[in-house]
């Protein structure tokens, strides 16, 4: 497969699959979601099973008028009833991907990790990945995580990396490359992420991540730059060639994704891992053309059966595991 460098792109790679990824959206009532259901069924990449409060139904008729053979509706009383719903379209393998619209991000979640009834298989951990297609970077960058977790630990660390690298492979990379971020190169016992990144180190050389280079810990700059990893004399394959950045926070994550998108004219995705399922959770302040991205690479994620590449966090030893069709196999 040829590398994936742009989200337009992106698009148009899943065009050339033929294949429409079966999108249940939940509460699909603001101009935003409209504009990325109507783009994606013109695009001819999805089709759509609308989750819609009785308040709201005529939106999605709506919609279901503008492509009738792709869209379905289903009416519920409440946001949080459409939203119990949409989960279980998706884990019952009526639909490929779950997509929020006009509901609280914290509601939705409450359904996605609901015991027994969620998207989040036990043991497994929820993360959030972004990709940038940024104008003075030669290829897109992947970037965690900049919505979900706090204060990534060792384990989290992993499951990071784990699920990053496997979208990235979804995009064409063979060999991605990881920057471990941190504002120097130095460890620090009194940043204690700096700890847990020789650890990650050590894991990918013994193939713990399959062929991939993990390296760091870098500044941001230095992840992207090559020159400036020249002037601090450091030289890996890494440095100044990052495919994705592994942030130490959810500050400098969320940070550096505003940033790009507000000052350094970047295209921006984003979507959750971990999940049984691609989860499309976008920002209230995220373009239309953001909003849509994120979609199409949830469709990506999803353009097999294959869903995710899990990690068993309760020995040192991370299992690989892979979802498929509602069951497990090692």
């Amino acid at each position: 497969m040829e590398l994936i460098r742009t989200l337009t792109q992106l698009v148009n790679n899943l065009r050339s699959l033929g294949i429409r990824r079966r999108v249940a959206v939940v509460c699909p009532n603001d101009p935003h979601t409209e504009y990325v259901i109507i783009r994606s069924l013109r695009e001819e990449i999805a089709e759509y099973l609308l989750v819609t409060d009785e308040a709201h139904v005529e939106v999605a008729h709506s919609l279901h008028a503008a492509s009738p053979d792709f869209v379905r509706i289903y009416v519920t009383s409440t946001p949080d009833e459409a939203a119990a719903l949409a989960v279980e379209l998706v884990r019952t393998g009526e639909a490929d991907i779950l997509m929020k619209g006009l509901i609280n991000t914290d509601n939705l979640l409450r359904a996605v990790l609901k015991k027994e009834k969620g998207l989040l298989p036990p043991g497994n951990i929820l993360s959030h990945v972004a990709i940038a297609q940024i104008p003075l970077y030669h290829k897109l960058l992947l970037f965690s995580d900049a919505a979900v977790i706090p204060r990534p630990g060792l384990a989290q660390f992993r499951a990071m990396i784990a699920n990053d690298i496997a979208l990235c492979r979804k995009l064409g990379n063979d060999e991605p490359r990881v920057a471990l971020i941190h504002c120097s190169e130095k460890v620090n016992e009194k940043f204690p992420h700096t700890l847990d990144y020789v650890q990650l180190k050590e894991e990918a050389r013994a193939g713990k991540f399959g062929a991939a280079f993990i390296d760091g810990p870098m500044d941001a700059k230095t992840a992207c730059d090559r020159h400036s990893g020249e002037i601090k004399g450091l030289s890996s394959p890494v440095v100044g060639n990052a495919d994705i950045m592994i942030f130490p926070n959810i500050e400098s994550g969320n940070t550096f994704y505003k940033t790009l998108s507000l000052f350094g004219d970047a295209n921006m995705a984003g979507m959750l891992t971990g999940t049984v399922a691609p989860v499309v959770v976008p920002s209230r302040s995220d373009s239309g053309n953001s909003k849509f991205y994120s979609l199409a690479l949830a469709c990506l994620a999803g353009t097999k059966r294959l869903i995710w590449t899990l990690y068993e966090n309760t020995s040192d030893q991370p299992r690989l595991y892979f979802y498929e069709a509602g069951s497990i196999r090692r």
